[in-house]
């Protein structure tokens, strides 16, 4: 139920997004789902694809460092207050989130979210248990393919 993304750093100037990017798209790679943050002098490229591994080789053949990092999705009411619900399960769990963000596509009522949690076993637990639906990888693949 764990998914791998892909964690880029990459110098915050002009150009260097679209390098890694056209890197994996001329292997044939699609994004199912992105997330970029930045300070001053660099940012973080989180990707989530399906070719995960081939992803990281040719993105390391190329010369960039990639980190391989656990991550969950979690359906969640697409409605206000649907996020604050399952944050208040969290918390109330003592599960840390590192950060998040969310996935591009929606399913009917329910919004896609990506989590990096401290412990993301006991996080998958925790969310079974509350009734919670965490999507797998093939779900998710199959998902966005549709």
């Amino acid at each position: 139920m764990k998914l791998q993304q892909l964690s880029l750093f990459l110098e915050n100037r002009p150009g260097r997004l679209d390098a890694p990017l056209e890197t994996i798209a001329a292997e044939g790679i699609n994004i199912l789902t992105l997330s970029l943050a930045d300070t001053a002098q660099f940012g973080i490229l989180r990707l989530i694809v399906r070719e995960w591994d081939k992803a990281k080789r040719v993105l390391e053949q190329a010369g960039w460092v990639v980190n391989l990092t656990e991550v969950v999705a979690v359906d969640v009411l697409d409605r206000p207050g649907g996020l604050a619900a399952v944050l208040k399960i969290l918390d109330g769990a003592g599960l840390n989130i590192e950060y998040m963000y969310a996935y591009s596509l929606r399913r009917g009522d329910k919004a896609i979210l990506i989590f990096r949690f401290e412990d993301p076993d006991r996080a998958i637990q925790i969310l079974l248990d509350q009734g919670l639906h965490v999507v797998d990888g093939d779900e998710l693949m199959s998902f966005a393919a549709a």
